[in-house]
């Protein structure tokens, strides 16, 4: 089950440092949103998602939220918060040690710790 949560952790936060990166240079760029990648534990997921900048922002407010397609989510980890015909955002609420995992490998957080102490967790 380890196993299972950090390829989870990994690939979700993989692809959410991904959208990061595209909202910032969005942003530089003056554009009022985006096509981001679907932050989902499929590693060979390629959906693409359009969102408001500032929706995106309103996702990344919380570091256990993510944006993905839907019918993407894992439901014996995560429950679905809000749905549109574009993508779901979704909540690591319903396992403690994947909720904990995607809080410290956040990019924004401020406690976010090195890679390599990530698997630590």
């Amino acid at each position: 089950m380890a196993t299972e949560i950090n390829r989870i952790a990994r690939t979700e936060s993989l692809f959410r440092d991904v959208n990061e990166r595209i909202a910032e240079t969005s942003e530089r760029f003056g554009a009022k949103d985006a096509e981001f990648v679907c932050e989902c534990a499929d590693a060979g997921c390629s959906e693409r998602l359009y969102a408001q900048l500032d929706d995106y922002e309103q996702v990344r407010a919380d570091g256990v939220h993510f944006l993905v397609a839907p019918g993407h989510e894992e439901p014996q980890y995560e429950q679905v918060l809000q749905m549109n015909n574009e993508y779901q955002v979704i909540a690591k609420t319903k396992d403690r040690l994947l909720a904990r995992k995607a809080r410290a490998l956040d990019p924004r957080a401020d406690d976010s710790p090195p890679e390599n102490q990530a698997n630590e967790i």
